[in-house]
């Protein structure tokens, strides 16, 4: 990973702070919310892992979806506007977890996705960085959240 830019750390600092004043939103509203997140093979087996600009840790690729959009159409998406994704094969629902997170009553839906080629973005708003690893060495920096994600899908794998 490169150093961050001067505009790098203050598009990190302006992200950061719109994340929480929309947080403080979902404290007054409460929001019921869906999502769907990928956990994202290469083609030699690797997890894929994104790091936000505007939350910390290592993340499954993915994010938020309408309640009448489909997951797999969602991740996939998702894993095209994150990463670059050019190409997948198998995509499946592994399970989906009722959370409360960030105040909002949220549906996370965890999808397998295999075989995934990518080309990364070379600059993303959203996203700082991309990287792959081996499912059994996820990196320090591992969002608990994810951490919690992939050990609940991990017999599924």
């Amino acid at each position: 990973m490169t150093e961050p830019t001067l505009t790098d750390r203050l598009l990190r600092v302006a992200l950061r702070s719109a994340h929480r004043l929309l947080k403080l939103g979902w404290f007054l509203r409460r929001p019921r919310t869906f999502g769907a997140h990928a956990l994202a093979f290469t083609p030699q087996g690797r997890i894929i892992l994104v790091k936000l600009r505007y939350a910390p840790g290592w993340r499954l690729p993915g994010g938020g979806r309408r309640e009448s959009e489909d997951p797999r159409d969602a991740v996939l998406r998702e894993l095209r506007e994150e990463i670059g994704m050019t190409g997948h094969g198998d995509v499946r629902l592994a399970c989906e977890l009722e959370e409360a997170t960030d105040f909002k009553r949220d549906l996370a839906s965890l999808l397998i996705v295999r075989d995934v080629v990518y080309a990364p973005p070379k600059w993303s708003w959203e996203i700082e960085d991309v990287m792959e690893t081996a499912l059994d060495a996820l990196p320090a920096g591992l969002s608990p959240r994810m951490a919690e994600w992939i050990a609940a899908v991990k017999s599924r794998i």
